[in-house]
């Protein structure tokens, strides 16, 4: 795509000068476009995925079927967006793996292509551009995390995806 000056260059998310190929554990954040409710309801502070939702779920599980340097840790689909721990080992050499993006990438691409399959809308973007991430750097953190991602069923309600949401009443703050 050509440079146009009057359109304002997206920054990248991802921590400058950092190797997103290394091993560890990385907390990923990835939207629906629009913030679309279109995996399901939180029901009785329940996920209920719908069969979209299911097929988001099976496409993460698939990630670290598919590269054997990746392992899942908590993880949890809602209504409009995943949370997920993905670690990435040290059991094959940094050549031979795809950067963080490249593994969420893998994951849209496939879980995209299967919903619009089903949903027979070829070509329609299911995820948001791009995606949050944090790197996990202690034990602490990783704790505090599975419990963010744990909990975030039970704080839908106040939670700021949650198209429902009373703005005013919301002030929950990531906890790491």
């Amino acid at each position: 795509m050509p440079y146009n000056p009057e359109k304002p260059r997206r920054s990248s998310l991802r921590l400058k000068g950092y190797d997103y190929t290394q091993p560890g554990a990385y907390f990923v954040t990835l939207c629906t476009k629009n913030r679309e409710c279109l995996f399901g309801e939180v029901v009785g502070k329940v996920v209920e995925l719908n069969e979209y939702g299911r097929i988001a779920a099976e496409m993460w599980q698939w990630l670290a079927r598919q590269y054997l340097y990746v392992e899942l840790d908590a993880w949890v689909v809602m209504p409009n967006h995943l949370h997920g721990i993905l670690i990435i080992t040290d059991t094959c050499s940094e050549s031979d793996r795809k950067p963080l993006g490249g593994l969420v990438g893998a994951f849209k691409t496939v879980s995209g292509r299967k919903i619009n399959q089903l949903r027979d809308t070829p070509g329609y973007p299911v995820w948001q551009r791009d995606f949050y991430d944090r790197i996990n750097r202690n034990d602490k953190s990783l704790h505090n995390i599975r419990q963010y991602i744990a909990n975030n069923p039970l704080q839908w309600d106040e939670d700021l995806e949650n198209p429902n949401c009373d703005r005013e009443v919301q002030s929950r703050q990531i906890p790491f």
